[in-house]
């Protein structure tokens, strides 16, 4: 199709956009569907790339891109997606990593040159455009089957122990690597969380809620250091406040030689996790700042014929803004919110609300107002204020962010 003058110009500013806010070098997180699945491009540090490494490190996080899943058996539960999504095989994926990866020649040392055959995404002789898969659960809406299998099998796989578990009986990967959870005999490092193949500037972790016996509410965390901080996301906060107890109103930025070993993270959390269980991630040293911190709004839970609930699966909106006031990231972001097709016996059970933002705020100075014993004025307070300095973000089926 040949483009009038009018289109060729537009397309072309369009270009020239999107070339300059890659040009930040911050991370991209897409949304590949409409329910739990991401990727995470995290620009590589200048040097990789120097040495002929793709621009960006490319993480694929709880990849179900269609198909049903099922957990136990279909008779107890099985689900489809309601809408379609937007990314629909990893060859699609593949294809969206490279046009994202020939945007940035530009922003190359050394525009057009030959890629060194021995950098860090070439295993095995073959060059994987996905470099790590990140697994949160080992239910099928996270750990789909049909959807991990169209990967190479030289991709290497970093999945909680029962996923992992899980993804070695089928021996189609070839690495398949148990995260370590966060914290463990007080270990705050997050450089300890880098396991092999992850470059030394990647670590990738998991946060337990202390109660949880199903390990259910969870978090995975993604650590990075790739010496692309600004100023807006390396933050000096702790708990987003000044060390007088005043609120911080601006971001202050952590200088150069501050402490080189701070790193910025990705803190994912699809079922939602109890805020207390969040705070070695502020008191971690070397610094951990949290970048985007996805997390749900939808109370969702499986009830009884009495009324009363079973298991509570996602915490929501009223969760969310506890954990924030701990996490104080730049972002959340809205997951696992999909109103799935669903069948089987858990689907009569299941009880959601379907909250928002807004009707969370609502919720919590309603509270303040009536004086509810729930939440102290001072601790709500904190909650509210906490949140204005967020960027809430609610990423549609196929929607991209450029993490700032």
């Amino acid at each position: 199709m040949t483009l009038d003058e009018p289109s060729v110009q537009l397309n072309a500013e369009l270009q020239s956009s999107i070339t300059r806010a890659l040009a930040s070098r911050r991370p991209i997180l897409h949304h590949l569907n409409a329910d739990t699945s991401w990727l995470l491009q995290i620009p590589r540090p200048h040097n990789a790339v120097k040495r002929g490494a793709r621009f960006y490190y490319n993480i694929l996080i709880d990849p179900w891109l269609r198909g049903g899943q099922s957990d136990v058996a279909t008779w107890f539960s099985q689900q489809t997606h309601a809408t379609e999504s937007a990314v629909q095989s990893i060859k699609e994926l593949e294809e969206l990593i490279q046009r994202n990866e020939d945007l940035t020649t530009s922003l190359r040392p050394e525009p057009g040159s030959r890629r060194n055959t021995e950098s860090e995404e070439h295993i095995g002789g073959f060059e994987n455009l996905i470099d790590a898969v990140a697994v949160s659960h080992e239910f099928t809406d996270h750990c789909h089957k049909d959807t991990l299998l169209e990967i190479h099998p030289d991709v290497p796989v970093f999945a909680i122990k029962e996923a992992a578990k899980l993804i070695e009986s089928w021996r189609h990967f070839r690495t398949v690597t148990t995260v370590n959870g966060f914290g463990v005999d007080s270990d705050t490092d997050w450089r300890s969380t880098s396991l092999p193949p992850l470059p030394e500037w990647i670590g990738i972790s998991r946060l337990l809620q202390v109660d949880d016996v199903l390990n259910y509410h969870a978090a995975l965390m993604i650590t990075f250091n790739n010496r692309h901080g600004n100023a807006q996301s390396k933050l000096a906060k702790t708990n987003g406040f000044m060390k007088n107890g005043t609120r911080k109103r601006h971001h202050s930025a952590i200088e150069p030689n501050e402490d080189e070993e701070t790193a910025e993270a990705v803190v994912y959390t699809p079922h939602g996790m109890h805020s207390g269980d969040l705070t070695l991630i502020p008191e971690a040293q070397p610094s951990i700042t949290t970048l985007a911190f996805l997390h749900g709004l939808h109370n969702v839970r499986v009830g009884t014929a009495s009324g009363k609930t079973a298991l509570q699966s996602n915490l929501g909106a009223h969760n969310g803004l506890k954990a924030q006031r701990i996490l104080n990231a730049n972002y959340w972001i809205g997951t696992h919110d999909e109103i799935k097709k669903g069948g089987g016996l858990v689907a009569w059970f299941l009880q959601r609300d379907e909250l928002t933002l807004k009707d969370a705020l609502d919720q919590e100075r309603k509270s303040r107002k009536d004086g509810e014993k729930g939440m102290a004025r001072g601790e709500l307070g904190k909650v509210l204020d906490s949140f204005n300095d967020t960027n809430w973000c609610d990423l549609r089926n196929g929607e991209s962010k450029i993490l700032l």
